[in-house]
């Protein structure tokens, strides 16, 4: 067997074995008050979860959440006839009103512990 076609194999492997790894929105949710206990997520006042500090799968636990959230907003937006960025903003002021203390808000676009 040639050194490509072994190339080839792995990369075709590695390629297949991705997808496992990757997280659901209901796990996703199971890890999101980890992420943000350990300092890796916090609100935003768009509504949105930021990245604070990156690792582990910080950024795919936000990525997810964050699309049901939008998917979300846009239901409710629609529903009562406002402007997405208005329900954006509610959320947000929302989620960092209710957000513990020790964890992580944006404020003025500085990432604060609460």
């Amino acid at each position: 067997m040639t050194i490509y076609k072994r190339l080839a194999g792995l990369l075709l492997l590695l390629s297949l074995s991705v997808p496992a790894m990757a997280l659901n929105l209901n796990e996703a949710m199971s890890a999101l008050s980890d992420a943000k206990v350990s300092g890796q997520l916090g609100e935003m006042p768009n509504g949105y979860l930021g990245v604070v500090s990156g690792g582990g799968q910080a950024a795919e636990i936000a990525q997810l959440i964050n699309q049901a959230r939008r998917a979300e907003y846009q239901k409710l937006a629609a529903q009562n006839s406002i402007k997405l960025s208005d329900v954006e903003a509610i959320a947000g002021k929302k989620a960092i009103e209710k957000t513990p203390p020790g964890q992580f808000i944006q404020l003025q676009g500085k990432w604060l512990r609460k």
